[in-house]
């Protein structure tokens, strides 16, 4: 397949905006990240949502009419509404503590000393690893693997699932090499 509308998903921290941007880079296409769309732009960042119609109004008009494109992030939800512009679907997975702990590196290198104990951005640290921690968690009722298992699976378009623990160019070449066997339709 040539450059195709591709979503990229799964559990914060495993990789979903790096092998997205990647992939955008080997195919010259662009690359969004639903983040991007799904927070109002703060100092600090991700503390405001912005309304699910003003991100679909967004993504409409950068980005989804557009021949091909990377989508990084989980919309499972809110977006659902863009399924159909979907060609094809990674997910991506990650052992729970490679993922936590890949995420607690990030956000000290984002926001340093910060996030220790009595950091300005403490509280807001603490508060998201615990929110990360509960996708495992069968009984959460947020974004959870067992709601991201059940809406890839019924999913219209072929999805490729891969383990994150792979380094970045070899999640790449897997990519290449899948979507190069999918027939348009």
């Amino acid at each position: 397949m040539l450059p195709c509308r591709l979503h990229i998903t799964g559990a914060s921290g495993t990789g979903t905006t790096m092998l997205g941007r990647a992939l955008a880079d080997a195919w010259a296409v662009p690359h969004a990240d639903v983040d991007d769309y799904f927070w109002e732009p703060t100092d600090p960042p991700y503390v405001v949502k912005r309304p699910a119609s003003e991100r679909l109004e967004l993504m409409e008009a950068v980005y989804a009419p557009r021949r091909a494109w990377v989508l990084s992030g989980s919309l499972m939800g809110w977006g659902d509404v863009l399924i159909k512009r979907f060609d094809a679907v990674v997910f991506l997975t990650l052992d729970p503590s490679t993922r936590i702990a890949r995420l607690k590196a990030r956000e000290r290198t984002r926001l340093g000393a910060s996030v220790d104990p009595g950091g300005s951005a403490e509280p807001a640290y603490r508060a998201f690893i615990e929110w990360a921690q509960r996708y495992d968690d069968d009984a959460f009722t947020g974004r959870s693997r067992r709601r991201h298992d059940r809406w890839v699976s019924e999913l219209p378009c072929p999805v490729l699932h891969l383990d994150s623990t792979n380094p970045v160019p070899t999640l790449v070449a897997a990519v290449l090499t899948w979507t190069a066997t999918i027939k348009p339709e």
